[in-house]
C-alpha cells in the first residue's frame, strides 16, 4: 500500500512539475521596436487585429528600420526568426488595411510552424538539437 502511495504522489509530483514547465512561459506579449510614428500605428493597428482574431498563445517583435528614402521597414518575428517583412512609405494612407493584412498573414504563418512543429519527425535528435 505504502509503495502504491508513493508512485501515485510521484506521477502526481511529474505532472505537477510538466504543468509548471508549461506555464513557467509567458505568452501573449506582442513587443514593440517601432521608431517612427508611421512604425507605432502599424504597431497598435496589428496588435488591435491579432488580439480580436486570435488566443494570443505566441510572443511577437515588432521591429522598424526607417530609412529616410524608401520609408521603414516593418519585420515581424517569431521565435526569433523574421515571419513578415514590408516597407512602409512614410504617407502611408492605407496603414489600417496592411495592418490588418499582416496580422492575418502572421496568424497563418504561426499556425503553419506550429503544425510543422507536431509533425516533425524527432526519433533521432531532440527538438532543440534540430
Amino acid at each position: 500500500m505504502n509503495r502504491l502511495c508513493a508512485v501515485a504522489l510521484l506521477v502526481m509530483a511529474l505532472n505537477g512539475a510538466a504543468r509548471a514547465n508549461e506555464e513557467d512561459e509567458m505568452m501573449g506579449f506582442v513587443v514593440d521596436n517601432a521608431i517612427s510614428h508611421v512604425g507605432h500605428d502599424f504597431y497598435y493597428a496589428f496588435t488591435e487585429r491579432l488580439r480580436a482574431t486570435s488566443r494570443m498563445d505566441f510572443n511577437l517583435v515588432v521591429r522598424e528600420r526607417p530609412d529616410p528614402r524608401w520609408g521603414s521597414l516593418i519585420t515581424v518575428e517569431y521565435q526569433q526568426r523574421v515571419i513578415y517583412r514590408r516597407f512602409l512609405p512614410p504617407n502611408t494612407v492605407e496603414l489600417q488595411d496592411t495592418a490588418t493584412e499582416a496580422a492575418d498573414l502572421v496568424r497563418a504563418q504561426i499556425v503553419q510552424r506550429k503544425l510543422e512543429t507536431l509533425l516533425q519527425d524527432t526519433t533521432d535528435l531532440e527538438k532543440d538539437e534540430l
